[in-house]
């Protein structure tokens, strides 16, 4: 008898089947990859919006009064620019130049972050964080207790703003605000951040609270079209507006300069972080391969993993993520490819099913919300 792995649940996994949820074994955790279909909810985060379950994602505290020195050590991005109410785009890199993992920090207050990492990786940075602890500082890993909800859509703002009393027009991309009182529901973090390509917000709260705010945004969206969504829209979404998934674009062997995460690497930062001087070398020399967006010109769909060719059959790199576009009716990846063919209208084959397919670089995102 093989052991069975049980799978970890978000606070909200007993609500999943009032809404008819699908659910699936992602990365040890059991949750919904669909409600209604993955086309439906895509369109719903494009035109009005859509409400995700994001409670997976790890949550780490990191405080003390040398925070921001640990922090600037730790990650890519300069985390001296963080103003309190910040957020920032950064990543954790190996000393070789390879990803960690890709994460946001909040700034909460002076000598104290919040880190937002990827759920398959919390074990994994946590510790990483802890043997690279440098000076007065204190990590707590406070995945379980909070749970995290992503209101996503031209409709998002409109909606949640039906729930409070502060105005959300204020808060500015990669901004939040904190201790506020959604209906009742209090102490959640606001904040204008998402992963679909569109305006939105992230919802940080407390686990038990979770399962109110989501019935409680599904009632007073439903007038504008929210609907729940799952982690196939999620994924489309995402793969449309270009922004990487760990474990696909970003890995242990690709820097984040290869994944063209390139403005979230400040190898000019006056102090040294882990990775740096193998990041800068590389800046140096000129990126050996690149992220690059390609359209499957002929019949398939480009999956991650499947082998990309020039013209003349010579093997150069391969898709880390693709899919059929729900936006733009067209088979597009993302490759990681030699840099000399990574020019936008380059011609390449991609393998599909034992076969070369014609493809073409295109440029990306593939898709930019209109402003």
């Amino acid at each position: 008898m093989g052991t069975e792995t049980v799978l970890k649940r978000t606070p909200l996994f007993e609500v999943y089947k009032k809404y008819g949820a699908k659910v699936i074994d992602f990365g040890g955790w059991e949750l919904p990859v669909q409600f209604s279909s993955i086309l439906e909810e895509h369109e719903a985060v494009r035109k009005e919006a859509g409400l995700f379950d994001v409670s997976h994602m790890g949550e780490v505290l990191v405080e003390g009064k040398d925070a921001e020195t640990y922090m600037n050590y730790l990650v890519t991005n300069d985390v001296t620019k963080l103003r309190i109410h910040q957020a920032q785009y950064t990543a954790m890199c190996y000393p070789d130049g390879g990803t960690v993992d890709d994460l946001l920090v909040y700034k909460l207050a002076n000598e104290k972050y919040l880190l937002v990492i990827n759920a398959a990786n919390i074990e994994k940075d946590y510790e990483w964080m802890k043997q690279h602890v440098k000076g007065d500082v204190t990590l707590q890993n406070i995945s379980s207790d909070i749970a995290q909800l992503a209101i996503q859509g031209p409709k998002a703002e409109r909606i949640l703003q039906k729930l409070t009393e502060i105005n959300l027009n204020e808060i500015g991309f990669f901004h939040f605000a904190q201790h506020v009182n959604l209906d009742g529901i209090t102490d959640v973090l606001v904040s204008r951040t998402g992963y679909t390509g569109e305006d939105g917000f992230e919802l940080y709260l407390a686990a038990d609270k979770a399962e109110a705010l989501w019935e409680k945004l599904l009632e007073v969206g439903k007038e504008d079209g929210l609907k729940p969504c799952g982690l196939g829209a999620r994924d489309t979404l995402r793969f449309e507006a270009r922004l990487a998934l760990y474990g696909q674009e970003l890995t242990s062997d690709i820097s984040p300069l290869k994944a063209g995460i390139g403005f979230a690497v400040k190898t000019n930062k006056e102090s040294d972080f882990i990775g740096k001087a193998a990041l800068a070398k590389e800046k140096a020399v000129g990126l050996k391969q690149k992220l690059v967006g390609i359209e499957v010109t002929g019949r398939g769909i480009p999956r991650h993993g499947y082998k990309v060719f020039t013209p003349w059959e010579e093997e150069i790199g391969f898709i880390t993520s693709g899919t059929h576009s729900p936006s733009l009716k067209k088979s597009l990846g993302l490759a990681l490819i030699s840099a000399e063919h990574a020019e936008v209208g380059t011609e390449l084959k991609v393998e599909i099913r034992n076969k070369k397919i014609d493809a073409v670089v295109v440029k990306t995102p593939f898709y930019k919300k209109s402003s």
